[in-house]
């Protein structure tokens, strides 16, 4: 029976890179009814009651395809890596341990891990030398076999969710299975290693590689996914069977079915709701397709909540961003990190917003934004750009061409165009004139501005820090203000102007300013 399994459908690459699974299948319609799959209703105890000893995730491989310096699995869509995507799948799962089989550039990898989530623990493949080579070095990490469920997935499978590794555990238990391999409908499985089943049982009794097929197994539509739920003690018992000669000379996961087959226990199977989740990743074009498939998942979960995407093929969020009821998002923006957008917010169109907070009612438009906090019914933009340390006050604006950084704009204040305030403290309903900078450095140390509540600054004025300007002051338009200004005071810091007549003719005889200057004259002369 060992023949019967394929074991060239799984690639021998322990990042589980599955060969049958070389470029995503093709993608049904963009915004489905329902983000998450559905399954039929599986037998036995509920899902919360399955709780897998645990999950062992396999991200050693290098990933050639990917052409990069970047380990693959490192590879980022919306916001997580792809690795880190598999792990948040896994731990909804609350399974006891999980471990990570890392290799390949493994101490960068290890250090991501190690950021991500400090509980996860990690085993070392120093050789790859298969699938089965890395599971028994999860399998190692744990002290040996382990008592209970085992789910192993890939690392490199950034669509599969979390359901659908629960129905995966769940029907594992309730059928009573030593392994049950998660399998998925394909519209077309060329390539593919197939599923074959007994009729009678719906056990599964063979994984056949697409070459090795019949023309009636070709017809078969259900495919291997290289994602396993094992009984722990039977998967350390036949991982010590698995031999390597084959091709590879590596230990191939998938021979395990066979031998566990052959003494008598039954392999099942759980079949994914959408074919899409099972896709690994293993060049540029296809972390695209995947980013294209996560994305659409994320707006129309966001749209079902109440938020209006208007142009869903041009707005990307990553699974990080959340939202209040009746935001909208405008064509072109970007919302990444921790950003957060409050009831009725709007933004957009063509903003980029990272770890930004707009509160309600709130208006973003045409922006840049990196750790921001927007106030409730404040307006930021056109063409603003918010860095680190903004905290804009509830119905206050930050206009055309205003860049601020580290700076507190109170409530109801407004610099509204061609200005920097940077290092600044600003009260509450204060007007900043036109092209306005706050100098807060001095080639060496940054300083601190405090322009205080009901103050009027005149156009183009400078704030060379550290300066206060006190509360309901006033500073004339064109002064570099470098001494405090007292409470109701106004500041005037600029030389007296001083007009030269007649140097144009003088100094510039002949010119086109001369001739005009000189009709001008004549013509005032006339009016006389």
């Amino acid at each position: 029976m060992r023949g019967s399994y394929s074991t060239q459908d799984l690639g021998s690459g322990p990042d589980c890179t599955v060969r049958a699974r070389t470029h995503i299948p093709p993608t049904p319609p963009r915004y489905p009814a329902a983000v998450t799959p559905t399954h039929p209703e599986p037998k036995g105890n509920p899902v919360s009651a399955i709780r897998p000893a645990a999950v062992v995730v396999l991200a050693a491989g290098e990933g050639t395809r990917m052409k990069s310096a970047t380990p693959k699995v490192l590879h980022e869509i919306c916001g997580r890596s792809l690795v880190g995507h598999v792990l948040a799948a896994a731990r909804e799962l609350d399974p006891q341990n999980l471990v990570v089989v890392v290799g390949h550039a493994r101490e960068q990898v290890g250090a991501h891990l190690a950021e991500i989530d400090p509980a996860v623990r990690t085993a070392v493949q120093a050789e790859q030398n298969g699938t089965g080579h890395a599971v028994r070095m999860g399998l190692e990490e744990l002290g040996g076999a382990v008592d209970g469920t085992v789910v192993v997935v890939c690392g490199d499978t950034p669509l599969l969710t979390a359901e659908t590794l629960r129905r995966l555990a769940e029907t594992h238990h309730a059928d009573g299975n030593a392994v049950t391999v998660l399998t998925a409908e394909v519209p077309d499985a060329t390539g593919y290693g197939r599923i074959v089943r007994d009729e009678a049982t719906g056990a599964v009794t063979a994984i056949v590689e697409h070459k090795d097929a019949t023309e009636v197994q070709r017809a078969i539509r259900e495919i291997n996914s290289g994602v396993f739920a094992f009984d722990g003690q039977l998967l350390a018992d036949a991982l010590k069977k698995v031999r390597t000669d084959n091709s590879q000379g590596e230990e191939y996961l998938t021979d395990v079915l066979g031998i566990l087959r052959e003494a008598g226990h039954r392999v099942g199977a759980s079949v994914a709701g959408d074919h899409r989740e099972i896709a690994g990743i293993n060049n540029r074009v296809q972390l695209a397709e995947a980013r294209r498939i996560l994305n659409d998942r994320l707006l129309t979960r966001a749209m079902l909540d109440g938020v209006t995407v208007v142009d869903p093929a041009t707005t990307w969020v990553d699974v990080t961003v959340t939202f209040e009821r009746d935001a909208v998002v405008h064509p072109g923006t970007q919302l990444m990190g921790a950003t957060h957008l409050g009831e009725g917010a709007e933004v957009g169109p063509n903003s980029r917003l990272r770890d930004t907070k707009v509160g309600p009612g709130a208006r973003v438009d045409n922006t840049v934004s990196d750790g921001a906090v927007v106030g409730a019914s404040a307006s930021v933009g056109p063409y603003a750009y918010l860095r680190p340390g903004t905290r804009l006050g509830a119905k206050g604006k930050i206009g055309t061409y205003v860049e601020t950084k580290n700076a507190s704009i109170g409530e109801g204040t407004k610099v509204p165009h061609l200005s920097y305030v940077g290092d600044a403290t600003i009260g509450e309903y204060t007007n900043i004139g036109a092209a306005s900078v706050f100098v807060n450095y001095d080639g060496q140390d940054k300083h601190h501005t405090t322009v205080g509540s009901h103050c009027r600054t005149g156009s183009d004025n400078m704030f060379v820090a550290p300066v206060t300007v006190g509360d309901g002051a006033y500073t004339a338009a064109g002064s570099v203000i470098t001494k405090d200004v007292p409470p109701g005071s106004l500041a005037v810091a600029r030389g007296q102007q001083r007009n030269i007549e007649g140097w144009v003719a003088r100094k510039r005889p002949g010119s086109a300013a001369a001739k005009a200057a000189e009709a001008a004259s004549r013509q005032g002369e006339s009016e006389d």
